[in-house]
């Protein structure tokens, strides 16, 4: 898991995203890619997941990543399932120690990267988006 995290974390590779997926109760490396609508692919209605995402956001001024950490549990997981995920994310967040903001994210409509690019820009502090008056 630390492998795959320390991808998402390298500048010089082009891995934007990881999943961490169950095996049975053993949390384990999942899939990686560059595109995130890949990554939102994997987050279907019968699985949880914990993604580590990379953004660029900024504008013309300053360009910066940010990291997401993403957990994912679709509608379909059973309610014992759902419960343990949260004790679960302590063990991801052992490995996934980087992040700007953490989403708990159940609904499609959420995963959408504009959104999730806007929450990473409010918890990043300053903002010099080119101002226009």
């Amino acid at each position: 898991c630390r492998e795959a995290y320390n991808l998402v974390r390298d500048d010089a590779t082009e891995v934007n995203w990881v999943t961490f997926k169950y095996n049975g109760s053993t949390i384990v490396p999942g899939d990686q890619g560059v595109d995130y609508e890949t990554f939102k692919r994997k987050c279907t209605d019968d699985v949880r997941l914990f993604g580590f995402v990379r953004f660029t956001t900024g504008d013309a001024m300053s360009k910066r990543v940010k990291f997401a950490l993403i957990t994912w549990i679709g509608e379909d997981v059973s309610g014992l399932q759902r419960a343990k995920t949260g004790t679960d994310k302590t063990l991801v967040k052992e490995v996934v120690q980087n992040f700007a903001k953490e989403f708990v994210i159940s609904d499609h409509k959420e995963l959408d990267e504009d959104y999730i690019k806007n929450e990473l820009k409010k918890a990043g502090g300053a903002n010099y988006d080119a101002q226009t008056e």
